[in-house]
């Protein structure tokens, strides 16, 4: 069961290639380049096949069901909000499959090597890296990994900037968003995303470092075990488990939460609208219309900041929203469908898409991520500090991208 290690005078050469002074970042980042590669282009191949299936499910109870709204609640809500979260599975997997790799090799302990001297920069140790990179997969599970961070000090600003590496629920926006706007380097515009969250979290730390937390950085030296080979059955059992929370997540958050979207955008009813108008009408274009004000000078309509809204319980109801509030009522649209809705319409371009990409990044990470803070820290101050500084950043953020991008494009 447990991988078979690597003979140490094999497991120096490779650490001879692999942190090297020079070139060991270079190569990590092309591994992750590759990684993200690999996540938009092969998991697109079976997306397209759960995307046909979810639409032709959808075609099919529309066409045998009477108008009602029990059918508005299943296909509008329902598979229109948990089907347009699904799709996005294989993506998941891949990326799991690539952290598991890293992870059972022995690799992403010498990218804490290789970033050591990085992080005594910025006001961190080593150590700290491996839990910001298991921040790619969740970032809950990454704030709980650093406990074995024994600097308490470094270990509170670790969980501060793990939410800006880019979760696995941030990844189906990034994949819907980049595929409609930038077909062509979708796979570079996720990579970019990702490296940008890091230079973010850096940043951060050097600011926090020097104000909140001036206590000496741990110097202690980080113990290198040999290379393992990787085994396919530990691999197999991290993205099981991670799979298996993915699907819950689905069945449970967001299929709840695609309930109650559509619920807001179906009532109240009014004859004789178009579904366009119906919807603005509803108590979900209220709200909408409410935050306007606040979500127009980053370039953002009224769809896009209820998305944004819902996305503060957890990120996957981001795309959920989306589809509900883009697809409207009474329509049978797939993924492809839904990426020419958003092109055809005219208050969304590439800037907009920008600035929505970079707010959802770095916005309020998601209700877990809170409460996992405060759990972890012991202080509520820590994660109300947090939700109130990741999205003042993001707004600040998408608002210099949306505004300086308008005097150039």
């Amino acid at each position: 069961m447990f991988s078979r290690t690597i003979d140490p005078i094999k497991s120096s050469r490779i650490d001879a290639v692999l942190t090297h002074k020079i070139w060991g970042l270079p190569i990590f980042l092309g591994v992750l380049w590759i990684m993200f590669q690999a996540t938009f282009v092969l998991g697109q191949i079976p997306m397209n096949w759960i995307d046909e299936g979810v639409h032709a499910l959808n075609g099919w109870l529309r066409d045998t069901m009477a108008d009602s709204w029990f059918k508005s609640l299943l296909t509008d809500g329902i598979i229109s909000g948990v089907g347009g979260v699904a799709i996005f599975l294989p993506n998941i997997l891949i990326l799991f499959a690539f952290i598991s790799f890293m992870e059972d090799t022995g690799y992403m302990a010498r990218v804490a090597v290789i970033m050591d001297k990085l992080m005594h920069v910025i006001g961190l140790h080593g150590k700290s890296f491996v839990p910001l990179i298991m921040g790619f997969g969740c970032n809950v599970p990454a704030i709980m990994a650093t406990k074995t961070i024994e600097n308490r000090r470094d270990r509170l600003l670790t969980m501060l900037i793990i939410p800006f590496m880019s979760c696995s629920a941030r990844l189906p926006v990034y994949v819907l968003i980049a595929g409609a706007f930038f077909p062509n380097h979708a796979g570079t515009m996720i990579f970019c995303i990702y490296v940008f969250g890091i230079l973010v979290s850096m940043l951060t730390a050097i600011v926090l470092s020097k104000t909140v937390f001036k206590n000496q950085v741990d110097d202690s030296p980080i113990i290198l075990s040999p290379y393992r080979y990787p085994s396919l059955r530990l691999m197999w059992q991290t993205i099981r488990m991670n799979t298996g929370e993915y699907l819950k997540k689905i069945s449970g958050v967001v299929l709840i939460a695609s309930i109650i979207v559509w619920g807001l955008g179906y009532f109240p009813r009014h004859s004789d609208v178009s579904p366009n108008e119906q919807l603005e009408r509803s108590y979900l274009g209220k709200i909408g219309q409410a935050i306007e004000p606040v979500m127009t000078p980053i370039g953002f309509d009224w769809r896009m900041g209820v998305a944004a809204l819902a996305g503060i319980s957890s990120k996957e109801l981001i795309v959920s929203t989306m589809s509900i509030l883009y697809f409207g009522e009474g329509t049978n649209e797939d993924e492809k469908a839904l990426k020419e809705r958003f092109i055809d319409d005219d208050q969304l371009q590439p800037l907009n898409a920008l600035a929505f990409l970079i707010f959802v990044l770095l916005y309020f990470p998601c209700i877990a991520v809170f409460t996992t803070i405060k759990v972890q820290s012991g202080k509520w101050r820590y994660a109300v500090f947090l939700a109130l500084y990741t999205t003042t950043l993001a707004w600040l953020a998408a608002f210099a991208v949306f505004q300086i991008g308008k005097n150039f494009f």
